[in-house]
């Protein structure tokens, strides 16, 4: 991505964001992904631990080696994220677009972030759930330990529209977190995901950053999961 490109980018998302409904706060912080009512305000300083990238195996789309692809290889415009599975954490879930007419992120599903990019696009995948059980709560618990250090590493897959895999590997980890600028401004292939660290009204977020490893077709079955999103209660 040229200088300009990047330029045009790095202006038009937050434009794109308030478009889409997603409320912003005054910090450019997503205001979503908090799994209860009412909460405070933490006063915890950001965090960030991070290690050089080391890729593992690379998986095809039963876990087994299998063919890779370099991200750039030219994807189809209306390629979305279906799927993100962290094996390690025991995360599987389905990944829609949240509803315009929803403005609190439904349960029993990760969403994307419209505004940001798609796999294989080569910048950020921006990826959002609860913090509840069966959601991204184990991302919220593992991060409570020595700043979630033993999330390093760990692998990240993304299935998408196309019934192609992307893998990821996990290289950083960001707690108290109170904006998306860097994904935003990402010019290489990654993925983040977030969640919440409070219940709702809690700003600052757990983000974790996985920088791409490989890419391979997908069973369509796999590729498909059935959604079934709910309102939170």
């Amino acid at each position: 991505m040229d200088g300009l490109a990047l330029r045009l980018r790095t202006r038009l998302v937050p434009a794109l964001l308030a478009a889409l409904g997603v409320a912003l706060l005054t910090t450019g912080l997503l205001s979503y992904a908090s799994p209860v009512e009412a909460g405070p305000e933490s006063a915890e300083a950001p965090t960030v631990i991070a290690v050089p990238p080391s890729p593992p195996p690379t998986l095809g789309p039963d876990g087994s080696g299998g063919p890779t692809a370099s991200p750039t290889d030219p994807p189809p415009a209306d390629r979305v994220a279906t799927r993100v599975v962290v094996k390690d954490l025991g995360i599987d879930l389905p990944i829609i677009l949240q509803p315009s007419d929803i403005a609190y992120p439904l349960c029993d599903v990760a969403m994307y972030l419209e505004g940001l990019g798609q796999p294989g696009f080569g910048g950020a995948t921006y990826l959002y759930a609860h913090a509840r059980d069966g959601m991204f709560l184990p991302i919220l618990a593992a991060s409570k330990i020595r700043n979630g250090a033993k999330m390093l590493g760990m692998t990240v897959q993304v299935y998408t529209s196309d019934n192609r895999l992307f893998i990821y590997q996990i290289t950083e980890v960001r707690r108290h977190q109170l904006n998306l600028d860097d994904a935003a401004a990402a010019t290489t292939e990654q993925v983040w995901l977030q969640t919440s660290e409070g219940p709702k009204g809690t700003r600052p977020k757990t983000q974790v950053v996985a920088q791409f490893v490989s890419a391979g077709p997908a069973d369509p079955l796999a590729a498909h999961p059935d959604a079934r999103p709910r309102e939170c209660r």
